[in-house]
């Protein structure tokens, strides 16, 4: 569940009108700081910043699942869940779930949200944008 700090800033950027990829980094930048802080680890920066976005789209920020063809089917298909849960009303994830990602995420390495691992994500993500 993200925190109430996050909610609140990803809100203000949909009233200011900001863009919902705008409203999704709220969501990674929480994920960032959970890593470095020790609250859980991540595989690499791509997998924190993931569970960021799939944070988001369950918050219902509009942030579309990814194009056909630029992931693979297994990422577009949690994505699309994770959209559509999202989209409608509130449920709660169920205790046996929670726990199951709570400890999976725990046994993860802290260094994915390094500076250095961010960095070098950003390079290789600009790197394919071009």
């Amino acid at each position: 569940m993200p925190e109430k700090r996050t909610l609140e800033r990803a809100r203000r950027d949909r009233r200011e009108g900001k863009s919902p990829t705008t409203q999704a980094g709220e969501f990674v930048r929480e994920e960032i700081h959970h890593v470095r802080e020790g609250k859980h680890g991540a595989r690499s920066a791509k997998q924190a910043i993931a569970i960021g976005l799939s944070k988001a789209r369950r918050a219902g920020v509009k942030l579309p699942p990814p194009k056909k063809g630029s992931t693979s089917a297994r990422t577009r298909r949690s994505a699309i869940s994770a959209y559509r849960a999202g989209q409608h009303g509130k449920r709660k994830t169920s205790a046996r779930r929670a726990r199951a990602t709570e400890r999976a995420l725990k046994r993860e390495p802290r260094r994915a949200a390094s500076r250095t691992a961010l960095s070098r994500q950003a390079k290789t993500s600009a790197r394919r944008a071009a």
